[in-house]
């Protein structure tokens, strides 16, 4: 091949290498989430509500789409696995906001919805602009307590390992803040970075879920965080259904695949 050729011809093997990372199923790899109130609701049937509470990246700020963000892929999934089911995940997320931006709003943006779940999504901002973290631990706790006496239950959401997240002094603390609160507070904890890291030791790299500014997810990335998320849910309403079964209890989560 004469070698003004040989260029173009390695630059579209490379991009075809990519596309087909980039068209691969992301392994879930996240654990199920044990939600007991959800487990009843679906057991009884209600109509179900989801709150994605969090700043840019449940807002969808890198997405080509309102309809691929996470929250909205989040909700097909949920509708598929749950056929019949009345099933809302309203998306709240509003760029820029730290946790106690979207703590002032609880009432009005979350609260409003009657929601069964609330996913809270928060902590980069803060690392980013290098906030107290421990004004972020008084945040979510509050929010967290509120929420819990609403009728709410809680899975908080840490930070995706993003360059821009990762070059910030201290932003290790975020994350540990999150994860101590979740054991403090009895929440479930979705974690993006531990996701993230099995994702990338399984082949599939994070530069492949973000957008070019460094720190957004792409359409690939928020399709990935969606669907684990998903399975992580209906993990917990399978572990209940089983619970259910098992001891005698509530009605068994027969529609659960």
């Amino acid at each position: 091949m004469p070698p003004r050729l040989l260029a173009p011809v390695a630059a579209l093997l490379l991009l075809a290498g990519i596309a087909r990372a980039d068209d691969r199923p992301c392994p879930a790899l996240a654990p199920a989430l044990p939600l007991p109130g959800l487990s009843a609701a679906v057991a009884q049937g209600e109509p179900l509500t989801i709150v994605a509470l969090g700043s840019s990246s449940t807002a969808g700020a890198g997405a080509s789409a309102p309809e691929m963000s996470y929250p909205a892929r989040l909700a097909a999934s949920l509708r598929r696995a749950l056929p019949g089911m009345a099933l809302t995940v309203v998306n709240a997320g509003i760029g820029g906001e730290e946790a106690p931006d979207m703590l002032a709003r609880l009432d009005r943006d979350v609260l409003a919805q009657h929601p069964r779940l609330v996913v809270w999504q928060a902590g980069a901002n803060g690392a980013m602009r290098g906030r107290d973290p421990e004004a972020f631990r008084r945040a979510l706790l509050t929010g967290i307590a509120r929420l819990r006496q609403a009728g709410a239950e809680v899975v908080l959401m840490d930070n995706q390992r993003a360059p821009r997240v990762n070059a910030a002094p201290g932003h290790e603390r975020f994350d540990r803040v999150m994860a101590e609160v979740a054991r403090e507070a009895r929440v479930a904890l979705f974690s993006r970075g531990r996701l993230m890291d099995a994702w990338n030791a399984a082949g599939l790299p994070g530069a492949l879920l973000l957008t070019g500014d460094g720190v957004h997810h792409n359409d690939r990335g928020y399709a990935c965080i969606a669907d684990a998320l998903a399975q992580a849910i209906l993990g917990g309403l399978r572990g209940n259904a089983i619970a259910a079964r098992d001891t005698g209890g509530a009605r068994e989560l027969a529609a659960i695949p």
